[in-house]
């Protein structure tokens, strides 16, 4: 049975939860895209799974948790696509500082594999906190 793209979405929340960022490779299709325009320093295209694998060990190596909050999910008349709104409460393992990060995500789902996402995160504050220096 196919997972549909909300399903792929709660599924990938709880996987998030849990810090199992490798994981959520194998939820997307062999030639799968993911593009992210606000990325800093500069936007981000990844192209496949494989580059979709290795971009994920960064987050999975990351001083970070996230916690998906606030979700507002929109059902498009597209029923491949699913349109996302949500916050990541957020801690910074190094530091303790908590924080949040608003996102709006495309998923695009066929034959129960994300084939494509947009994902419009606010990179600049997950950027101030991986900048911010260890506490003692």
């Amino acid at each position: 049975m196919s997972l549909t793209p909300q399903e792929i979405f709660d599924l990938r929340t709880e996987i998030i939860h849990s810090g199992r960022w490798q994981e959520l490779a194998v939820h997307y299709a062999a030639d799968a895209q993911v593009r992210m325009p606000f990325a800093l320093p500069h936007p981000v295209h990844l192209e496949g799974r494989a580059a979709i694998e290795a971009h994920l060990a960064l987050a999975d190596g990351a001083p970070l948790e996230f916690r998906v909050e606030n979700v507002v999910l929109h059902q498009t008349l597209d029923p491949e696509v699913l349109i996302a709104e949500y916050d990541y409460r957020a801690r910074a393992t190094h530091t303790g500082h908590e924080f949040r990060i608003a996102n709006i995500q495309l998923f695009r789902v066929r034959d129960g594999e994300i084939v494509e996402t947009r994902d419009y995160h606010n990179h600049h504050v997950l950027g101030e906190e991986l900048r911010r220096p260890a506490t003692a």
